[in-house]
């Protein structure tokens, strides 16, 4: 084994898959790099990460994620900018939502320097894979879950850290059409909607696939209680804008505390666009799109960065929405997709150099 000045034991693959994959058709999360990182906490204490080849997990019948679901992780990227060097976008935000996850859920705490240090020292290791044609970029998932047995409804006592590369292009392609969800909920008060658990996106998967028998592509996800206010987009967070005003529902224990959501209000007040973070009525919504004044509405997270959304049903009825030349979707998209490539000023300090 060859050591990092980390400290991360490094075994790396006898033989790379890399010139097994056509990276200018790459489909999202499909394809994956030579190695892994994984880390077990066991005896009360995480130990010591390791770096090693791409491989299956053997696990237990009787481990407690088969059973409590206990599981939660992050979605990050790595980039590749024109003379070579490699990139994170905002990772410390990351590795604190990780916490914040790992605390609601019951699983250990890690420590920062485990995630920044695995997370530098296994992107390193594997930055030939890091695409550079346009809209590619290597996606990162780190994740976090109760590998420890048992029958008995309690939090394990053992659990693996694990954060696995995929080469990826775009999340998503052509226009994305939406229902507004009225009987489904995401997330509920007092609940897990805050946490990026696995559960979360499980329980999306049966109303977001009547949506799409439907001939929409995603749900708009509106509140528990009355479904009367827009909440989340699929597995993202969403904009609105209204006239000249962005607007966004703010973050609370149903909604994700998105780092692409907190970039594009930034981005926005540097470019004197007026935003708003308020509740935002369905009727609200609604009303926009039949006066003309619902210019645009998007989703916004880590795999698509920013996605605009084409139309939207509500109760039997489709909307649609202009295509803009100007729109701010494109703006805000290639503020940031500039900074996480190193094609433009980082004022923010978010850029993270792995090279």
């Amino acid at each position: 084994m060859e050591t990092t000045t980390l400290n991360i034991p490094i075994e790396k693959a006898k033989v790379s898959k890399i010139d097994q994959v056509d990276f200018d058709n790459l489909n999202f999360g499909s394809v994956f790099t030579d190695h892994m990182l994984v880390c077990d906490y066991r005896n009360g204490a995480w130990e010591v990460p390791r770096v090693i080849p791409y491989q299956a997990i053997s696990l237990e019948p009787s481990a407690k994620i088969f059973h409590y679901g206990q599981s939660i992780f992050e979605g990050m990227k790595a980039y590749k900018d024109v003379d070579g060097k490699v990139w994170l976008f905002r990772p410390s935000d990351n590795f604190k939502r990780l916490n914040i996850s790992a605390h609601r859920m019951a699983i250990p705490e890690l420590p920062e320097e485990y995630f920044m240090g695995g997370l530098k020292t296994l992107v390193q290791l594997d930055s030939e894979w890091i695409p550079q044609k346009e809209g590619s970029s290597l996606y990162i998932r780190p994740f976090m879950f109760a590998s420890g047995q048992g029958f008995h409804a309690s939090p394990a006592d053992e659990y693996k850290f694990v954060i696995c590369l995929a080469p990826s292009g775009s999340y998503f392609s052509g226009k994305v059409r939406v229902l507004i969800e009225e009987q489904y909920s995401r997330a509920a008060n007092g609940g897990v909607g805050y946490a990026k658990a696995g559960g979360n996106y499980a329980g999306q998967f049966y109303p977001t696939q009547l949506a799409i028998e439907k001939g929409y592509s995603q749900v708009i996800w509106t509140d528990d209680n009355t479904h009367e206010y827009i909440e989340e987009a699929g597995a993202m967070n969403i904009f609105a804008r209204i006239g000249d005003t962005l607007i966004t529902a703010p973050t609370s224990d149903r909604i994700l505390d998105g780092v692409t959501r907190k970039s594009i209000l930034e981005i926005a007040k540097d470019e004197g666009i007026k935003t708003e973070v308020r509740k935002m009525r369905v009727s609200e919504i609604v009303e926009a799109a039949q006066n003309g004044s619902l210019k645009e509405l998007f989703g916004a997270g880590t795999a698509a960065v920013v996605s605009p959304i084409s139309g939207f049903g509500y109760q039997g009825v489709d909307y649609e929405l202009p295509e803009l030349a100007n729109s701010y979707a494109a703006l805000l998209k290639k503020r940031i997709t500039d900074i996480q490539f190193n094609r433009a000023e980082d004022k923010f300090g978010w850029r993270y150099s792995i090279s």
